[in-house]
């Protein structure tokens, strides 16, 4: 079924990331005129009691390099426990972090990011105080490997044309539960709801019924973060209104993961986090306004998202997906209004064990507010609703 009529309105939460930044670059010996350096972000996302989460940012602002080594020192007993888009290793309180498989070639100017959940001593948790790269301390600029004329700037190669992504899409490993919270009916959520890395569950009987209630219920504005969805989830999330769902993995979907609502112009953000077994959809929207899916994995899904194709007031709806990693089995990415003009962007999209390419990127329909099935009248990218080239798609 495509038509979802939300009874329920959500809370909104707004979360607060802490951002700390160390950057940097120094001359080492080697080749005549080479220069090494780099600049690195440090941004603490968020922090719950005994843990936090964080990205981290490389970037080359020396000669390219094939690969990489990030190395740092934590200054009060922090512990990496989980780190993906990279290997992170520790040994006492010195970290080394290596480049994965797709992420090791860095142009000048060219940027890698990873992201670690860590423990900390809930008294303390200072930004590393330096950060070095193949041995080369981050000071933010370059210089040359070796001397020569003071007053001879040292060549510089011009960055690329076209940025590299900030980011690859994830893959992979599921988060580890730091502990179970027992759910019996909604919960109401307004401002920022840290869930601190812990199972919720269950409400709901796992079945495809849209009369059962959501799990979290989110007002306009609010944000929900480092939330593990454990199943029967019910129906998932409800947003009122603009929302951010931030590091929300749903373990068993049942019904829809997320269910975006509310009218004008909302702004929903999905960031991070992943979904797994949805037999119908995903992510489903019946409001107004424009969905962002970004740094997200999801496998065995119906559809992972739906403009709503029937419901009593239509809107013309957007959805942006990027950075994202779908596996088969999955029959459709998005399926789109074109009668109401709705767009679906796409890029950075990967998708996993697919050799015949059965999964439809774009599908789309006529939609109705009568009540029934919508029609569909195509697929695949036009240049006007459905927006993707095929090097925005990558197969393995």
């Amino acid at each position: 079924m495509l038509h979802r009529q939300r009874r329920k309105s959500l809370a909104v939460v707004t979360a607060a990331a802490a951002t700390l930044a160390a950057a940097g670059v120094v001359a080492t010996a080697g080749v005549a005129q080479a220069a090494a350096g780099c600049r690195v972000s440090y941004v603490v996302g968020s922090q719950w009691p005994g843990g936090f989460s964080t990205t981290v940012t490389l970037t080359n602002v020396g000669d390219p390099i094939t690969s990489w080594q990030l190395t740092w020192s934590f200054g009060a007993g922090q512990t990496v426990t989980q780190a993906w888009n990279a290997t992170v290793t520790q040994n006492g309180s010195a970290v080394t972090a290596t480049n994965a498989s797709f992420n090791g070639n860095l142009a000048t100017n060219a940027s890698a990011a990873f992201g670690f959940n860590g423990t900390w001593n809930n008294s303390s948790n200072p930004t590393p105080a330096s950060f070095a790269v193949n041995g080369v301390t981050c000071t933010g600029g370059s210089s040359p490997t070796t001397p020569g004329n003071p007053t001879t700037p040292p060549p510089t190669t011009p960055p690329p044309t076209t940025p590299p992504p900030t980011m690859p899409p994830p893959t992979g490993s599921w988060p580890t539960p730091t502990g179970q919270v027992g759910v019996n009916g909604t919960i109401a959520v307004s401002g920022v709801f840290d869930g601190g890395m812990r199972r919720y569950c269950c409400i709901g009987d796992g079945s495809q019924e849209e009369s059962q209630d959501p799990m979290f219920q989110l007002a306009a504005g609010a944000t929900l973060q480092n939330v593990i969805i454990g199943g029967p989830a019910g129906d998932g999330v409800h947003c009122a209104g603009s929302c951010t769902l931030r590091n929300v993995w749903w373990e068993d979907v049942g019904e829809d993961a997320a269910t975006f609502r509310g009218s004008g112009s909302p702004t929903f953000l999905v960031d991070g986090g992943g979904a797994r077994s949805a037999s119908d959809k995903v992510f489903q929207h019946n409001g107004a306004g424009t969905l962002t899916v970004q740094n997200f994995q999801a496998t065995n899904f119906g559809t992972f998202y739906r403009s709503c194709g029937n419901c009593s007031t239509q809107y013309k709806r957007s959805v942006v997906i990027r950075n994202s990693t779908l596996t088969r089995p999955g029959n459709t990415v998005a399926g789109i209004n074109v009668n109401y003009g709705d767009t679906a962007r796409f890029s950075g999209i990967t998708i996993v064990n697919d050799p015949s390419r059965a999964m439809v990127i774009c599908r789309k329909y006529n939609g109705n507010n009568t009540g029934s099935e919508p029609t569909q009248v195509g697929t695949g990218a036009d240049g006007t609703n459905c927006l993707y080239s095929s090097s925005d798609l990558t197969y393995r």
